[in-house]
């Protein structure tokens, strides 16, 4: 426990008979649910994390689409989001398309896509998926993850 040092130490020296002057330090705390919250439709934030996920959806199928968004959760500088993909024109419907994303000096960044494959033992739909990508990316608040049970 990281935020337990300086106040330990000063109170081994303090017992000990030494007397230094300690200047307690703020560590990063791990970001709670009261942060949470959903970007508004038209907000800068919102558009900046579909524009990143627009973006690799191009890069990756040549696609240029819209979406409907079925999940979006923000706190901090970290976004877990679930769209519906759709053609521009409407005509066509795409694979749901899940992603975390990390806002990085200010850009919204894909931190990770899931796979999405049916049986796959590393895909959304496996038990612990969230909890293994919590521990690939320290930090990470749990209140963005959905439960496992209630992802697809």
């Amino acid at each position: 426990m990281h935020f337990l040092r300086t106040p330990l130490l000063a109170l081994f020296l303090t017992v000990a008979g030494i007397t230094v002057p300690v200047t307690l330090q703020a560590h990063p705390v791990r970001e709670t649910h009261r942060t949470l919250h959903t970007p508004p439709p038209g907000s800068a934030e919102r558009k900046g994390i579909l524009d990143a996920m627009r973006l690799k959806i191009k890069e990756l199928h040549e696609l240029d689409v819209v979406f409907a968004v079925r999940t979006m959760r923000v706190s901090g500088s970290w976004a877990w989001v679930h769209v519906l993909p759709r053609s521009k024109d409407g005509r066509a419907s795409y694979e749901d398309f899940y992603a975390l994303l990390r806002n990085v000096n200010g850009r919204w960044l894909i931190a990770e896509i899931p796979c999405t494959e049916p049986d796959n033992p590393d895909c959304i739909d496996t038990p612990g998926y969230f909890r293994r990508l919590a521990r690939r990316f320290p930090g990470l608040p749990a209140c963005i993850l959905p439960e496992e049970a209630s992802v697809r």
